[in-house]
């Protein structure tokens, strides 16, 4: 295992940032809602937005690390810029894409018309890809079996709950379970980021999966509940080796709904060398039944989006960034924490970003993967395999069932919060997802949460 700062491809092409050079123009919505990095959110957890530091010259991060470049140094403990950290792990950095609960309830909630519900669902995916650090960072890679887990205080008065563990080092693989009980919603998902260094640029090929299902929404022919799939945009690190550094989401994002036969092609464009601008999309929404066009989506990722409904030529906003409202996630108190959970894992290291003092935050950081090797190399010479304990491999068979394609892993108790969605059954959905894990503050780990998921199952055959 080598060490995020042993390579310039490595770290440079999994930026999950915005551009330092368009942080004036283009973070207008975050400047206003993103406080520092020592303040604390209103809900009484600590703000781990990044500190608002930007760098001006593109060929600072290669700079950077060629002036600490000694005859006989250890490459590994190379100092990273402040502004290319950020102070959370993807773990926690994927909570980005839920933070507009408002607008999937309110799909759920749109019964009779399918078609303005997969439109609710588009925009409920875009609505939050412009929540980024305003200078071009990435977040920390989550270690093998680390896990995070958060919850958001709904303003009907209900809640939701997210649970997210590092199912795989290599390739890495981070998969996550959201639900929200009281509507019936839940979302799987995998994050698999591949790396490509370009030349001058480098890129963050995103492989996985998101599946949303409305699981009372069900299909009259099959029972099945109505289900999505959407992917990723790939994101691109411009100006690693000369030129200004700058942020690009790029190529195609997909949403797909079987049962109804809607689909949507988001294109997010990136900048040509001499035309184009930044940020710029350009989709449609088609009915695969008749292969008949029935929208076009237009305008930036990060500021004001546009449909257009092509058979009354009726052009309106989409979603407006700069109004959007995101709603925060909540951690339970960082004592309650469990020694691999993402918070408290990486905290001394976050610390030390907070206070900028690189070579602590790089010693600790060290620390943490170095431990990591050594527990690689027990398991490969006692001929152990890793298991996660909050998910589970999908079957063959269940690889093969609507949106589970490059999923690979699910939440363990899958099986038993089916059941508990079918018969809308909404307390024992929080019972089994409490069972998991600590979510709420004053919960406890459960006796048996170190035991790997597969022999949990085992123990419990209704989760077969």
């Amino acid at each position: 295992m080598k060490t995020e700062s042993t390579a310039m491809p490595s770290f440079t092409s999994k930026l999950l940032g915005r551009s330092s050079s368009d942080s004036k123009k283009t973070s207008v919505s975050s400047s206003r809602k993103n406080t520092s990095a020592s303040t604390t959110n209103t809900n009484g957890c600590e703000n781990v937005d990044d500190i608002d530091e930007v760098d001006e010259q593109g060929q600072s991060i290669l700079l950077g690390i060629i002036a600490q470049l000694r005859p006989g140094c250890d490459l590994s403990r190379i100092t990273l810029p402040t502004f290319i950290l950020e102070r959370k792990s993807l773990l926690e950095r994927i909570t980005s894409q839920l933070q507009q609960p408002d607008i999937v309830m309110k799909a759920e909630a749109t019964r009779d018309d399918s078609l303005e519900r997969f439109l609710l669902v588009v925009k409920w995916y875009m609505s939050c890809w412009h929540i980024a650090p305003k200078a071009v960072k990435k977040p920390l890679n989550p270690i093998l079996g680390e896990f995070f887990t958060c919850y958001w205080d709904l303003p009907n008065g209900e809640q939701a709950y997210y649970i997210s563990e590092q199912t795989s080092h290599h390739p890495p693989k981070s998969s996550y379970f959201y639900t929200i009980p009281s509507s019936n919603l839940r979302v799987d998902g995998i994050v698999i980021p591949k790396s490509r260094f370009l030349g001058n640029s480098t890129a963050a090929i995103m492989d996985g999966v998101t599946r949303l299902s409305f699981m009372d929404i069900r299909d009259p022919e099959t029972g099945e509940p109505e289900t999505y799939t959407l992917t990723q945009p790939n994101m691109y690190g411009r100006g690693i080796l000369f030129g200004s550094l700058k942020f690009e989401l790029g190529d195609h994002m997909v949403v797909k709904c079987p049962s109804t036969g809607y689909e949507a092609d988001i294109e997010f464009k990136t900048k040509g060398f001499i035309s184009g601008t930044y940020n710029a999309i350009h989709g449609v929404i088609i009915d695969t039944r008749t292969d008949e066009t029935l929208y076009e989506i237009t305008g930036k990722w990060n500021e004001q989006m546009y449909i257009k409904d092509l058979d009354s030529d009726e052009k309106k906003i989409f979603w407006d960034c700069d109004e959007a409202n995101p709603l925060r996630p909540k951690v339970r108190p960082l004592e309650e924490q469990g020694d691999y959970e993402s918070r408290k894992l990486w905290k001394k290291v976050t610390d030390a970003l907070a206070d900028r003092d690189h070579k602590i935050a790089t010693d600790e950081k060290f620390k943490i993967e170095e431990e990591q090797r050594k527990e690689a190399t027990a398991r490969e010479e006692e001929g152990v395999e890793f298991h996660p304990k909050l998910f589970k491999p999908l079957s063959i068979e269940e690889s093969v069932e609507d949106g589970n394609d490059k999923l690979e892993f699910i939440i363990y108790k899958d099986r038993s919060l089916d059941k508990d969605f079918a018969e809308h059954d909404t307390e024992s959905i929080k019972k089994h997802i409490f069972e998991m894990a600590p979510i709420l503050p004053g919960q406890k780990f459960d006796k048996q949460f170190r035991i790997p998921a597969y022999e949990k199952i085992a123990d419990q055959p209704g989760e077969e």
